[in-house]
């Protein structure tokens, strides 16, 4: 069977909508709320676009959104196909190079981590600056792609730009926003206490089973990328209560209104920044 291609899609979402946005959102859990603060243009569930894989997580719904946050244009992904599902990482990546070819050019990623950082603490949120991949695979892996580089540079993974944004929005927010280094394994099964423990020697801040494979695709495809968690637990063997996924969806229900705030403070300082940019281009 002949893969679809990200190109597809993109011709998709131009179809369903006269929008153009430049900033896309992926709602990881703890996350979800920011819907409900958005001004909703079309709602578009993931099985109506081709090449979106389902989405079998509770708390991810499975659409894309296009819509206005705090007056900013944004396409928002509500929910995430996960590589613990079984989905190949083209599937996982497959919006990230739809939103590409769409025209998005900066994105932010959300996730629920577990704390890995002994000072952290379930409800607090982390920007992350760097990441380790424990997936066990890379993205970028096989044939190569069309006007694409194959070796990307990952020295900076994570915009500094975005997140000098992402430090504004939680100063408006009045949320103390954490930093740090964020660990992806593959996952379903949460960590044991002896891999926390290496993973903290490794420099390790949260650990979760998400994002990276996002954020290095979309760094092939020339986006800004940022990235946000939600530590909705502590990391094994930090925490005196087994790990459940409803401790992670009960902490994310608790601050899921700060987390709404913190992403329309954000979309707000990306709208401005690029209207002053746009302006200072045309004088």
């Amino acid at each position: 069977m002949k893969a679809i291609r990200p190109q597809t899609a993109a011709a998709q979402l131009n179809q369903f909508s006269r929008s153009r946005p430049t900033l896309a959102l992926v709602l990881g859990s703890g996350f979800q709320h920011a819907l409900a603060t958005m001004v909703i243009e079309r709602r578009i569930p993931y099985a109506k676009l081709a090449g979106f894989p389902p989405v079998g997580v509770r708390g991810h719904t499975g659409e894309l959104i296009f819509g206005q946050l705090a007056g900013t244009p944004v396409i928002g992904l509500s929910g995430r196909a996960h590589f613990y599902e079984g989905h190949a990482m083209d599937c996982v990546t497959f919006a990230i190079r739809a939103l590409a070819e769409f025209g998005i050019r900066d994105l932010l990623l959300t996730n629920a981590a577990g704390g890995v950082n002994r000072r952290f603490r379930p409800g607090d949120f982390m920007v992350l600056s760097d990441h380790i991949n424990l997936m066990g695979v890379n993205p970028l892996r096989g044939a190569t792609v069309a006007g694409r580089p194959r070796f990307v540079d990952l020295t900076q993974v994570y915009d500094s730009q975005l997140n000098a944004m992402l430090r504004e929005a939680g100063r408006a927010a009045k949320i103390k926003l954490r930093r740090g280094v964020y660990l992806a394994v593959s996952g379903p099964s949460y960590e044991t206490p002896a891999e926390v423990r290496a993973f903290a020697r490794l420099g390790a801040d949260a650990v979760g089973m998400s994002t990276v494979p996002e954020a290095i695709v979309a760094r092939q495809c020339g986006m800004r990328v940022a990235a946000l968690s939600c530590i909705t637990n502590l990391a094994a063997g930090l925490s005196p209560t087994p790990l459940s996924h409803a401790e992670v969806l009960a902490t994310a229900e608790r601050v899921q209104a700060a987390g709404a705030n913190l992403l329309a403070a954000f979309a707000k300082y990306h709208g401005q920044t690029s209207l002053e940019g746009s302006n200072k281009h045309e004088a």
